[in-house]
């Protein structure tokens, strides 16, 4: 191919692909690079339930986002910006030749129904109304080549190429263990995702201790390295999502499998083996409502103890059936055993005879598991928790042996944070001035700076993808 474009996009998700279909429409030539392999391409686009939300009303939308951020805050030029441009997404995917349909099974209605402006929200649409199995990823793949447009795979970006000026002018980038530059006319379009795979930085801006990863090991915050070192500021990078997660192989940190509650029969205790909090609490994208706000939860490592009444009422992690999502799943093709006796022989499940003893195998204090569990059933009895106000109809008691127990940190879904950037897209330095020629969307420079709801990702990423990928087209250098 030739060494120089109009507009280099780098990466290859919701928020890429959008990019670059949005600069071709509008008559620029495009190419993408993409560091993973085509059958690794796409980040957590390909590995999640790949569903956007539907806004049915801007000015609602608008007034939402701001009750999600709380006092985050966002500039307004992004809460417009944001509010117009995740309106529409499906009637434009289907110009592309997309089957959209709503999904009837999730995120039918906002989570954060209490809220103002959440009226906006009108359900989550997915490709032919199904969640998952790489289903909108693939559907972008074949949208991008139908109209040419180059993805150069095992290609990754090192570089940002700047002029004396400042301005943004290129990428150099390494394949086949040799390094080149592509230089780009009109602009280059961060879209590399977020940094959840990279364990110090994980570390120091989500403070999360020995991280594991849902979604796509290729999420190393490469977009967040290239723009800080041509000056761009950052925002939120705090913010994130976890989910409580089951580990599998201990020693591999995509090795984890999200956790589905078929029974209320359980607790989660701390390290030291206490209950710390309510189990029935809501888990809304990485935060719970507590103590009068919204949090981040897990974010620290627990225990899951429960008993066999649970163990029998169905799989602690959905199989690819069920929900087609994730790295396990999907890369790798586990299938979790139907009765989770599999994942208990491989000994991922803790397993004792009594309490005392799974205290003992988990390295606890059996007196301190015991009185836990057993102030916990005393709760279920009297129909009241009176510790943490769990829900009187997710009172279920962890009294029928054998018992069991899952351990570890949480499982981290993505990072939130990034290169700050405006309602054009474009990245801004620390002076709060446009970095000439460079824009990001997607999780690389996220939206949200505190609570989201579902589908949120995917359309943040269509919406500032397309944003970025107009401004760039219509760019002169």
């Amino acid at each position: 191919m030739d060494n120089i474009v109009d507009v280099l996009v780098i990466g290859s998700g919701a928020a890429g692909s959008a990019a670059a279909l949005q600069a071709h429409a509008d008559g620029a030539s495009v190419v993408i690079l993409e560091k993973s392999g085509r059958d690794a391409a796409g980040g957590n686009t390909r590995l999640s339930g790949s569903g956007w939300f539907v806004n049915q009303d801007p000015a609602a939308a608008r007034t939402f986002l701001r009750s999600l951020n709380g006092s985050f805050t966002v500039a307004d030029d992004v809460i417009y910006a944001w509010a117009e441009n995740t309106q529409g997404l499906s009637d434009w995917l289907r110009s592309l030749g997309a089957s959209v349909a709503m999904t009837g099974d999730f995120h039918s209605t906002a989570e954060y129904g209490e809220l103002d402006g959440s009226s906006c929200y009108a359900g989550m649409d997915t490709i032919e109304g199904k969640m998952g199995n790489e289903l909108l990823y693939r559907f972008l793949v074949s949208a991008l080549a139908e109209r040419g447009i180059t993805t150069l795979f095992d290609t990754e970006a090192t570089r940002l190429l700047t002029d004396e000026s400042g301005s943004v002018t290129g990428v150099e980038v390494r394949s086949s263990e040799q390094t080149s530059e592509i230089q780009a006319r009109r602009g280059v379009i961060l879209a590399t995702g977020g940094f959840e795979a990279n364990p110090a930085m994980v570390r120091d801006y989500l403070r999360l201790e020995n991280p594991k990863i849902w979604g796509s090991p290729s999420a190393t915050g490469d977009g967040h390295r290239m723009a800080q070192a041509v000056g761009a500021d950052l925002w939120h990078m705090n913010n994130m999502m976890t989910i409580t997660g089951i580990p599998g192989d201990p020693e591999n940190p995509t090795g984890f499998f999200l956790a589905l509650w078929n029974a209320h029969n359980y607790v989660f205790l701390s390290r030291e083996g206490r209950r710390f909090t309510d189990e029935s609490a809501e888990m809304r994208h990485g935060h719970v409502c507590r103590e009068g706000s919204y949090q981040h939860f897990p974010v620290q490592p627990m225990n899951i103890v429960f008993d066999e009444t649970m163990r029998l009422a169905g799989q602690l992690s959905p199989s690819r059936d069920a929900l087609p999502v994730g790295h396990r799943v999907l890369d790798e093709g586990y299938e979790w055993s139907s009765d989770n006796q599999a994942e208990i022989d491989k000994g991922w499940i803790v397993k004792a005879d009594t309490l005392a003893e799974l205290a003992e195998k988990l390295g606890l204090d059996p007196t301190v598991v015991e009185t836990s569990v057993r102030r916990y059933n005393e709760a279920c009895t009297d129909g009241v928790d009176h510790s943490f106000g769990r829900k009187p109809e997710t009172l279920a008691p962890i009294a029928t042996a054998p018992f069991y127990a899952v351990s570890g940190p949480p499982l981290l879904g993505w990072s939130s944070g990034g290169p700050r950037r405006d309602g054009h897209s474009r990245v801004l330095d620390t002076a709060g001035s446009p970095i000439p020629g460079l824009y990001a969307a997607g999780a690389v420079s996220s939206t949200y700076s505190a609570a989201k709801d579902g589908g949120f990702h995917i359309a943040d990423a269509f919406a500032f993808g397309r944003v970025a990928g107009a401004h760039a087209a219509a760019r002169q250098a």
